[in-house]
This record gives C-alpha cells, sequence and structure tokens, in this order.
C-alpha cells in the first residue's frame, strides 16, 4: 500500500510542471570510487526514468544538478542542496526540487543545486547507506566549489522532503560519523552543513534499535532512530509536519525537543488536519531570515505600528465577564473582569477568536501588543474578535492562575451564549493568549470538563470547551 501512494503523490507532484532549469550536472564519484555499489541502483530522477529509451545503464552514478544561479542583484552568498523524497525507493519530488523551492529560494538569492542520489532501497544494509553517502559526498563537492561559485562554504543549507528530509536530517546531526571510507582528497573536506529544512520526515522513528518506523511512529515506546547521532556539528532546523501524516508528526517534534535541549536553534510547524506533503515554505524562508542565512536580519518593529486602526471593527460592546454578587473567590486588590465584543465591517466566517494577553498573573493589558494587533487583522480577515481582561495581580492563598481561570470559563460559555444570539458558530471558538495568556490558554484547551469554579446560574450550563487554542 505505501509504494502505491508513493506512486500516485509523485505523479500527482509530476503534473505539476517545472520552473527552474539545470545548467550544470556534476558527477559524485569518481571511476570506480561509488562505495557500496549494487547492481540495481539507478542515479535518475522519477520523470527521467519515465522517458522513451530511458537505459538503467546509463543512470547507475548519482550527481549533483546546478541549478539556474539567482541574478547578481539578489544573490547571496548562500547555497541550498535540495533532496527529493520517494521512500528511499525512488527520487519523485520534481515539482518540489525544480519548480517550488528553486523558484522561492533563487529568488531570494540562494544558489540551488539538486542531489539525484542511488535508488531503490540497498540490499543488505540500513535502507538509507546508499543514499547517505552519495549526501556527504555532495555536500564535501559543495565546499569545494563555493570559492569559485561564489557562495560561503559555511552557509550551504539542506532542504529535503519525506526520505530526502531523514536524509538531510542525517547530514544534519552526524556529519562527524563517516558514512564511507575515504576514496581520494574530496574526501578530507569536511561534510557538515549548516542548517536543514526538514517536510515531512519519514522514517526517523523506531521500533527498536536502528529499525524503520514499521508502526508508523504512533505508538508510546517509539524513540528516535539510532542512526541520528546529534554530535558536535548538529546545525539548526526548521521543520515541518502534517499531523494526519501516516508518517507520524512525533518524527518532527523528537527532532525538534533534541536541539532544543541542546541549545541549537530549532522551529517546528504541524498542521492538525494536512496528509504527508510540503507545508509551510514561507514559514522556512522566514527562519532562514531570522537565522541571518539570507542578508542581515531586518529591525524589529513595533506590533502596534503595524496594525494602528480599528476601521475593519463595525461595533465595539463591553460587558462584565460576572454579574454583580456572582464573582467566585472575590479578592479586593484584585481588578474587575470584562471581556469586549470586537464585530467586523465584514463576516467573513462564524467562528470567534477569544485574545487576552500575559503579564506572569500580575497583570495583563487588553489593548497592549499581545492583543490589540492580532484583533486587528483578524477583524481586517473577517472574523469577529472578544478579548478579555483577567482578574490580576494574582490571588492571595489560591494557585496564581486560579481566578484567571475561572474568568475564563465564564468569558467561554458568555461567548458561546453570545455567538447563538448573534448569529455566530458557538462550536466554533478558540482561546489565545501569550506567556501567562499561553498559560492560560493551555488550562482553556485541556481542563474544559474540570470545574475552576462551583455553577452559579443557569449560563454555567453552557459548555466551556473550545476548538482551539494558540
Amino acid at each position: 500500500m505505501r509504494k502505491i501512494l508513493v506512486g500516485i503523490f509523485c505523479l500527482v507532484l509530476f503534473q505539476v510542471g517545472f520552473g527552474a532549469e539545470v545548467v550544470e550536472k556534476m558527477m559524485l564519484w569518481g571511476a570506480g570510487k561509488m562505495p557500496d555499489a549494487q547492481p540495481h541502483q539507478i542515479a535518475a530522477m522519477r520523470s527521467d526514468t519515465q522517458k522513451a529509451g530511458f537505459q538503467a545503464e546509463e543512470h547507475r552514478e548519482p550527481y549533483l544538478e546546478w541549478l539556474t544561479p539567482p541574478s547578481q542583484d539578489v544573490r547571496q552568498d548562500v547555497c541550498m542542496l535540495l533532496i527529493s523524497g520517494g521512500s528511499y525507493q525512488t527520487a519523485c519530488d520534481e515539482a518540489y526540487v525544480y519548480h517550488a523551492w528553486p523558484d522561492k529560494l533563487t529568488a531570494e538569492g540562494v544558489q540551488c543545486v539538486n542531489l539525484v542520489y542511488r535508488t531503490p532501497r540497498p540490499k543488505g544494509i540500513p535502507i538509507y547507506q546508499t543514499a547517505w553517502e552519495d549526501g556527504q559526498r555532495a555536500v564535501r563537492l559543495l565546499r569545494r566549489e563555493a570559492a569559485k561559485r561564489g557562495y560561503d562554504p559555511e552557509k550551504i543549507g539542506v532542504m529535503g522532503m519525506s526520505a530526502g528530509s531523514h536524509l538531510a536530517t542525517l547530514l544534519a546531526t552526524s556529519s562527524q560519523t563517516p558514512a564511507y571510507e575515504p576514496t581520494d582528497e574530496v574526501d578530507k573536506i569536511p561534510c557538515h552543513i549548516n542548517w536543514s529544512c526538514n517536510f515531512a520526515t519519514a522514517y526517523a522513528l523506531t521500533d527498536g534499535i536502528g529499525c524503520p518506523n514499521t508502526r508508523q511512529g504512533d505508538a508510546v515506546d517509539v524513540t528516535l532512530d539510532s542512526c541520528f547521532k546529534f554530535d558536535e556539528k548538529t546545525c539548526p532546523m526548521w521543520l515541518s509536519h502534517g499531523g494526519a501524516d501516516p508518517f507520524s508528526p512525533f518524527a518532527s517534534t523528537r527532532i525538534y525537543r533534541r536541539l532544543r535541549e541542546m541549545k541549537i536553534p530549532a522551529e517546528v510547524h504541524l498542521y492538525p488536519s494536512k496528509p504527508h506533503g510540503m507545508f509551510g515554505l514561507d514559514r522556512a524562508l522566514e527562519f532562514m531570515h531570522q537565522m541571518g542565512y539570507l542578508g542581515p536580519v531586518a529591525p524589529e518593529e513595533k506590533l502596534l505600528g503595524r496594525f494602528t486602526s480599528d476601521e475593519a471593527r463595525v461595533s465595539h460592546e463591553k460587558r462584565p465577564v460576572w454579574d454583580e454578587g456572582k464573582m467566585p473567590n472575590r479578592q479586593a486588590h484584585q481588578d474587575v473582569p470584562f471581556l469586549e465584543w470586537h464585530m467586523p465591517k465584514v463576516l467573513k466566517t462564524k467562528a470567534i477568536q477569544i485574545i487576552y494577553a500575559g503579564g506572569a498573573y500580575w497583570g495583563n493589558d487588553q489593548d497592549g501588543f499581545e492583543v490589540t494587533p492580532a484583533r486587528r487583522y483578524l477583524n481586517e480577515k473577517g472574523m469577529t474578535v472578544v478579548t478579555m481582561h483577567y482578574r490580576v495581580p494574582r490571588p492571595k492563598g489560591l494557585a496564581k492562575h486560579t481566578t484567571a481561570w475561572q474568568d475564563l470559563q465564564r468569558t467561554i460559555r458568555l461567548v458561546r451564549k453570545g455567538a447563538q444570539e448573534r448569529g455566530l458558530d458557538p462550536n466554533r471558538i478558540g482561546i489565545m493568549g501569550s506567556s501567562a495568556g499561553g498559560h492560560l490558554t493551555l488550562m482553556g484547551a485541556t481542563s474544559s470538563l474540570r470545574r475552576s469554579y462551583l455553577p452559579i446560574d443557569d449560563l454555567d450550563k453552557f459548555s466551556c470547551s473550545v476548538a482551539w487554542g494558540i
């Protein structure tokens, strides 16, 4: 079944069309130097194998494809190695390596190079072994070529998809482990990379030591594959994964966790309902910008300076969270909590976003930079927003979050009731908070069945569950 899915997936991508041109082809290994040569393996993109007259014997040697270089006016001193996926059975992601990735990267001034490694899987050795050998050799060649081609040998990144992301992870975490015995002077060049962008990493989890994730990682006892060494040259990584991917997003989240434990910069982006695929390319480019790989980092901007107007709001209504005499755990030193409805001029969704600020549970500003820009942005998008000011400072004699949690549960109930009255969807309510507000969001998103206060009136018969948390 997996082979069938891969075939369909690759066929869909192949039909998208390509943009980048191959301007030069560079073989990886000299004659007789390729390690672990196996007679059934070839080095060719899937589109090449489907051409009439394809001769396997003419495609045994893996190679690099240098793609159209960026124009001089945008050129950066950066090179990106592109790695297709295909279950280590084929290299099928032509729509990525010839179109989606280089279209974006070349426009940013990056020199793109496609790695055409050996497939299908080798026999008698790990499924990734010959691809890893080709990958380490490719990085060495990129370093050798840096001065001649105008990029920094310490600004070489890798972008991969699926099995290509597995290979990218090997290159990012395990460069100090030789994949093969040295063959010539090129193999004296270091093979570490400087960052990696991984889409939908496959085969990264195990049922034991060094085994593919035969249960797709959806088990409590799976761990990261022991082939990933996370050595001293492990580089920053950006990862994305679909939540509905049969190759579990645990792969990306566990790689991310390991990197953070090592204090290595990393990001992980999860797309809840997405399947196996490439999502978040613009976020990957943003990561590269923030890390300084695409020129100087832009100066910081004041968020409130980016969203200055309430023109997208048609009405504004303020009301208390609790009616007189009904507030639980009332303490004289705390603020009186309230919420505000912000209705958009043009309603484009019946969903509602509740937003509140942080402040260590000592304070929170519903008109500050953690709330107002997001409120205005969502109103511009046609979404109703409710902002909440919860009780602060911290209550005495109770946990720091107790009264804020009570305010949030009551607010969600008020919003659910108000949604019905306003023709909005009471089942599409989300909550969003920063810092202490993020802590409060976790409480609201994960603990709606646990009462933060005893029922007071009929409003408390409404559910305080939410559809999402930010």
